[in-house]
C-alpha cells in the first residue's frame, strides 16, 4: 500500500517567524542568488508589518480577597435567586433525611457538578421529574448548598452554622468556589484550640491543603494545650499515625526554634565582639573622655562617646591595669581582657604602627 500524501500549508505567521528567527550568511554565491534573498527579505518586512500586536499583559489583581456574600452583579443574583426559590421549571427533587424536598433544575445542577450531573443521569424518572437522595445532610445545610449552586450566594449565619456541613459536600460534589469560600471562614477566626484537631482531619479528608496547613502551624504554636483536649484524646485513640505525625513536627518545629535562637545569639556576640573592637581601637588610638595614650589630650568625661562598648571597655582596662590576681584563671575580667587583646593581634593588619598594647 502506498502512503498517502499529505499537504501541509503552513501559515504566513510562522513562515515569517522563521525568516526572522534564522541568521543566514552567504559566503559564495552568484548575483541571481543574492537578489533572491533580498526579494524574501522585503517579502518578509512585509508580512511582519501586518502581524496584528500582541494583546497588553494581564494586570495584576489587587483584590484577591473572598466577597463576604456575592460573587456575582446584583441583577443576575436576583434572577438567579428567583428561579431557584420559585423553582420554575424545576424538574429534579432532592429529597433530605427527614423526607423534606427541595426542587432544583437538571441543566444547572448539572454544569455546576459534575457528580451531581453522573446521579442525575443514573437516578430514576417519573412523571418528567427525577428524583435524588444526599443524605447525612441538615435540610436547611443542604438548601443552602443547592442556592450556591445557582447564584454563588449565601446567609453568613448559616455558612458560619453549617461550614462544615458544606465543605464536605463542596468537596464530594466538586464544586470548588464554595470550597474555597468555606476554607476561607474556617481560617478567618472559627478555629479554637478545642476544634482544630477535628477541622484537621475533616481538611486533609477534604484535601484541603491550606487549611490543613493553618491547622498544623496552630497546633505546633499551642501544644500544650491543644494535647490535653477531648479532640486530641479521640484522635489519639481512633487515628495514633497523626498523633505520631504532629509529635515530630512538633519536635521539628521546635528544633528550628532552637537553631533560630542559637544564630541569633552567635550574630549578637559577633556584634557585641565587633563593638568591643572598634572601641578598643579608638581608646588606644584616639583616647576617649578620660583614658587614651600618653601624647593625647582627654576630652574629659562630660564629653558623650560614639561608641557603646567604650564605657564598658573603659572600666575593663581600669581593671585590668589594677589587678593583683595574676595567676592563670584567677579573674574573669583579666581573662576577657586578654581575649580582646589576643584577638585584636590576630586581626589587625597593621602592628607595625598599631597603639594596642602587645598587638605584635
Amino acid at each position: 500500500m502506498g502512503s498517502p500524501v499529505v499537504d501541509i500549508s503552513w501559515p504566513s505567521s510562522i513562515v515569517d517567524s522563521f525568516d526572522q528567527s534564522f541568521d543566514i550568511q552567504i559566503e559564495e554565491g552568484n548575483s541571481s542568488d543574492t537578489s533572491d534573498s533580498l526579494d524574501n527579505t522585503k517579502s518578509s518586512a512585509f508580512y511582519h508589518h501586518n502581524i496584528p500586536k500582541p494583546p497588553p499583559l494581564p494586570m495584576k489583581n489587587s483584590n484577591r480577597g473572598l466577597a463576604k456574600c456575592c460573587y456575582v452583579p446584583k441583577e443576575t443574583k436576583d434572577i438567579w435567586e428567583k428561579l431557584f426559590r420559585d423553582g420554575y421549571g424545576a424538574d429534579v427533587h432532592i429529597i433530605t433525611d427527614d423526607g423534606s424536598i427541595i426542587t432544583a433544575h437538571h441543566s444547572v445542577l448539572s454544569v455546576a457538578s459534575p457528580v451531581l450531573e453522573n446521579f442525575l443521569q443514573q437516578s430514576k424518572v417519573k412523571n418528567r421529574i427525577r428524583y435524588i437522595r444526599i443524605p447525612g445532610v441538615p435540610y436547611d445545610a443542604l438548601y443552602a448548598f443547592i442556592r450556591f449552586l445557582y447564584s454563588s450566594c449565601y446567609e453568613e449565619e448559616e455558612m458560619k452554622k453549617f461550614v462544615l456541613h458544606l465543605l464536605v459536600l463542596s468537596h464530594c460534589y466538586v464544586v470548588l468556589s464554595l470550597k474555597r469560600v468555606c476554607e476561607h471562614i474556617l481560617e478567618d477566626g472559627w478555629l479554637t484550640k478545642e476544634n482544630v484537631i477535628d477541622i484537621l482531619q475533616l481538611a486533609r479528608s477534604c484535601d484541603a491543603p491550606r487549611l490543613s496547613l493553618v491547622c498544623l502551624r496552630m497546633v505546633m504554636k499551642d501544644f500544650k494545650s491543644i494535647s490535653t483536649t477531648e479532640a486530641w484524646k479521640v484522635m489519639k485513640r481512633a487515628n495514633p499515625s497523626l498523633e505520631q505525625e504532629l509529635l515530630e513536627s512538633v519536635v521539628e518545629a521546635d528544633s528550628r526554634k532552637q537553631e533560630r535562637q542559637k544564630k541569633i545569639e552567635e550574630k549578637k556576640v559577633y556584634l557585641q565582639l565587633h563593638d568591643a573592637m572598634e572601641a578598643l581601637l579608638h581608646i588606644c588610638r584616639d583616647g576617649c573622655r578620660t583614658i587614651g595614650p600618653r601624647d593625647k589630650v582627654l576630652k574629659g568625661s562630660q564629653v558623650a562617646c560614639g561608641f557603646q562598648a567604650c564605657k564598658g571597655l573603659e572600666t575593663l582596662i581600669r581593671h585590668f591595669s589594677g589587678c593583683k590576681s595574676r595567676v592563670p584563671g584567677g579573674c574573669v575580667h583579666c581573662k576577657r581582657m586578654w581575649q580582646l587583646l589576643e584577638l585584636h593581634s590576630r586581626m589587625c593588619n597593621e602592628p607595625e604602627y598599631c597603639k594596642v598594647p602587645l598587638c605584635r
